[in-house]
């Protein structure tokens, strides 16, 4: 099974560079975007297969830059020609749960599976209001002086703040989800066909509240793929509430050795946990002790 694994960094220089060594294997490629607001020369990761994307985009939370930024990606991959067959989208604070070798052979058991989460629009219990959609979002790459006239725009009502996302999707159901996913090539090569031919579906996400999380999820809910989609594969802790996750600690650690499925009571169902996010470059020593963990349980085979 070869594995492209396509990673959004912008910082962790060098938990970058542990979770490449971490699932380097013959059979994986590494394509790394790094935010243009940073300095790509920190990022000095080696390893066989590591590519850095020629386009980088000045990435911004809540942004369509995300869509931009992967989307570069996805392209990057697409083009090698060792013809990736699996896509693992990964930030640079991301590690593995699991060895390399066990992650390839899950992938080669779920050679068709879609990996992301999905919710149909609005959901209440995951957090994504239709307002995502419908609500015109001021992009913050915007130089101020446009963006503060567009909000006297908006004040006076000439540009409308509300806005109808159905004449824009026509018959499309909107969904939504994580922003993280692991997809088949098949899926890619479609998801990379749709924003290039859909041109209006790609204008309208520009000015979406995080499209990141509903952007490939519409496009995929929308296909036949939809029949092979399970939830996606990454842990994240979201207890504290906000627009960020906690950051991975001692207090984590007894959940990662012993939990290897997400609950049943999880809003985007149950299902196999192979990395968790988000890590520091501070805390080797947690990176340390998840190795030993997982050296130790593919000793015992357990």
């Amino acid at each position: 099974m070869k594995i492209a694994y396509l990673i959004m960094a912008h910082n962790t220089p060098r938990h970058v560079q542990r979770l490449v060594s971490a699932l380097s294997t013959s059979s994986a490629g590494f394509f790394i975007h790094v935010d243009r607001k940073s300095r790509l020369s920190d990022f000095s990761v080696t390893g066989d297969g590591v590519h850095f994307t020629k386009k980088r985009v000045a990435v911004f939370w809540g942004d369509f830059t995300q869509v931009e930024a992967i989307l570069a990606l996805i392209e990057a991959a697409l083009a090698d020609e060792r013809r990736f067959e699996r896509f693992v989208l990964l930030s640079g604070a991301d590690y593995p749960l699991r060895s390399a070798s066990e992650i390839e052979s899950f992938f080669e058991s779920h050679p068709k599976t879609e990996f992301i989460n999905l919710v149909p629009m609005p959901s209440v219990a995951a957090g994504k209001p239709i307002s995502r959609l419908s609500t015109y979002w001021l992009r913050p790459a915007t130089p101020r002086p446009f963006r503060a006239v567009q909000r006297l725009l908006m004040m006076a009502r000439v540009l409308p703040r509300e806005r109808d996302y159905r004449s824009c999707f026509g018959g499309l159901a909107p969904y939504a989800g994580s922003t993280w996913w692991a997809l088949s090539r098949d899926a890619c090569e479609y998801i990379a066909d749709v924003a290039n031919r859909e041109t209006r579906l790609v204008r309208f996400h520009r000015h979406a509240h995080c499209p990141d999380e509903s952007f490939f999820q519409t496009i995929l809910g929308n296909s036949d793929f939809k029949s092979r989609i399970a939830r996606n594969l990454t842990y994240t802790d979201w207890s504290a509430g906000g627009r960020s996750p906690a950051t991975i600690s001692d207090r984590h650690l007894p959940i990662l050795r012993t939990q290897s499925s997400f609950p049943e009571e999880d809003v985007y169902g149950t299902g196999p946990m192979l990395f968790a996010r988000k890590f520091t470059d501070e805390r080797g020593d947690l990176v340390a002790e998840l190795d030993r963990h997982i050296l130790e349980r593919w000793r015992t085979g357990s």
